[in-house]
């Protein structure tokens, strides 16, 4: 029986395919985990169903864990203040320039408060709200007079955590003196 080129040809793709399937299947079965998994945020093949992605945290949410009752919350990591109402209702929120110098996280309460000074980097400020010292530097929130925002001056070792001067008269009206101030990591 004679066998055509063609026939060999045939017959050698098919035992190359079932040898490729064979060693795809083996190979599949010993990946170690997460291997060969989609990636997460990775986009999904044409025409391949995936679940919704997860719901990405919203970086003005109050934190977790940030007590209860009226109170000042500042997030170290996301540099957001929250001023938080009697009922547990934020009032308003928004983002803040750090200090040189970061108190730890915990809970304090407003020591002290200045309608006008000059801070220590030399910068006039108002409404200067203070809550606690770290090694000798005072920490407390301020408005630059100049509505400037930018942080203060690293040279010098400030406590001064700047926000502008319309949220720094909200939390002049909102921070008196005793108002409970929680520091998130």
């Amino acid at each position: 029986m004679a066998v055509s080129s063609s026939g060999i040809v045939a017959g050698l793709t098919a035992a190359a395919l079932a040898a490729v399937g064979y060693l795809a299947h083996q190979a599949s079965q010993t990946l170690p985990a997460g291997l060969g998994r989609e990636q997460a945020g990775a986009a999904p093949a044409a025409g391949v169903s995936k679940a919704p992605p997860r719901a990405r945290k919203d970086p003005a949410a109050l934190p977790g864990g940030s007590g209860e009752g009226a109170r000042v919350v500042y997030s170290l990591r996301g540099d957001r203040v929250w001023l938080v109402g009697e009922g547990g209702t934020v009032t308003r929120t928004f983002e803040v320039e750090p200090s040189a110098v970061d108190p730890a996280p915990g809970t304090y309460a407003v020591t002290s408060r200045s309608n006008a000074v000059t801070g220590s980097d030399g910068v006039p400020v108002e409404h200067v709200v203070r809550f606690t010292s770290v090694d000798g530097v005072v920490i407390g929130f301020s408005a630059a007079v100049a509505d400037s925002t930018a942080a203060p001056a690293r040279k010098v070792r400030t406590g001064g955590i700047r926000e502008s001067r319309a949220d720094g008269a909200a939390m002049w009206t909102f921070a008196t003196i005793g108002r409970k101030v929680v520091v998130v990591g």
